[in-house]
């Protein structure tokens, strides 16, 4: 369901969720569902609980981007909070040339588990890995490497799919746009699933699409050109514009707002998190992509005796992917919502990834 647990950033529990003891998988592209991974071998030592210390590495934005970034915090400090962790986070230069020298950084410093967050590190912690086999890292957005590497990856179409949903039922004229932070395979997960969702609206729906760069260091932190690509949507007729940008969301939102129309958010709510006061009603909802979730699940299962060497996925079907209701917005929406969501859990909808 889509119920009110979405409107909030807090990490809910998703049932299930344990790393796998074994490597079958790792380095594929496939992974296991949340739902359908196995529990961890056994339970930890008190010393170990006692002397857990997590490491987080943020993607290029580093904390503060309200989005992304922070999202995979919450899970940091849940695991704090919850489970008595000792945590560390690091931010990357401007070009994230310093990854790996902030995972090793980290695995110095006696952290384990390490996180690093985006795709981006995946080169990375796959050397790194190696040089510290004991111990243990997870990659959000890409796959494992290494019998020490879990892939934390979400089904980002499935939840904008959603939101696809959500732009066809409330642009009366059936114009909207999508604007991608950076034009690669991920961020064109978000471009496929939210068409296809518009489409199943309305088959005749005018979807503008743009990219603001091929270059993450640019693509992720630029809102002057997320203001730009939105504002001529807008100037275009579209009612309706969704993000899947990072920090370059913010200029989205500040076009929506000098227009008069409306946006819809990712990663976090964004309602919510967005902390200028005016852009905050043009913020229709959010896809929540549960970052916060997958990190706090894998620090869980890592003081549970969990071993990495396999991938986890957050579907639709564990709400590892869905849209916030703060505000109320699309609350018209919820039996229209929830009948897509089931439709796609059941299979009956098969969400592309790929445009």
């Amino acid at each position: 369901m889509l119920g009110k647990r979405f409107s909030r950033m807090a990490v809910g529990s998703v049932a299930g969720v344990m790393l796998m003891a074994v490597a079958a998988c790792g380095g594929s592209g496939g992974g296991t569902t949340a739902s359908e991974a196995p529990s961890s071998a056994g339970a930890s030592s008190e010393a170990q609980k006692s002397a857990l210390k997590v490491g987080l590495a943020f993607d290029v934005g580093g904390r503060g981007d309200k989005s992304f970034n922070d999202a995979a915090y919450v899970g940091l400090e849940k695991a704090k909070t919850d489970l008595g962790a000792e945590i560390k986070d690091l931010s990357p230069s401007s070009d994230g040339s310093n990854r790996g020298e902030l995972l090793r950084q980290l695995a110095d410093a006696g952290y384990n588990p390490i996180i690093g967050v985006g795709f981006l590190y995946d080169n990375d912690i796959k050397t790194v890995a190696a040089e510290y086999p004991e111990i243990q890292f997870a990659v959000v957005d890409s796959v494992s490497s290494g019998p020490n590497v879990t892939g934390l990856q979400f089904a980002e179409e499935q939840g904008s799919y959603l939101a696809g949903v959500v732009a066809a039922n409330k642009a009366e004229n059936g114009h909207v746009g999508f604007v991608g932070g950076v034009e690669m395979d991920l961020i064109k997960k978000f471009e496929a699933g939210f068409v296809a969702g518009v489409k199943s609206v309305k088959k005749d729906a005018k979807i503008d699409v743009a990219y603001i760069s091929a270059d993450p260091a640019i693509g992720f932190k630029a809102p002057d050109k997320g203001k730009v690509a939105a504002d001529k949507m807008f100037q275009d007729g579209a009612e309706i514009v969704y993000h899947a940008a990072g920090d370059s969301g913010t200029g989205v939102f500040q076009a929506a707002a000098a227009a008069g129309k409306k946006a819809i958010g990712v990663d976090s709510d964004q309602r919510q998190t967005i902390k200028d006061a005016k852009l905050q009603p043009v913020i229709m909802t959010s896809m929540l992509k549960r970052v916060d979730v997958g990190v706090f699940e894998f620090i869980k299962a890592f003081q549970g005796g969990a071993k990495g060497g396999n991938n986890i996925v957050y579907d639709l079907k564990v709400d590892g992917v869905g849209l916030a209701t703060t505000g109320g917005e699309i609350d018209d929406l919820k039996d229209k919502l929830d009948a897509a969501k089931k439709d796609i859990v059941d299979g009956k909808i098969t969400v592309p990834s790929k445009p």
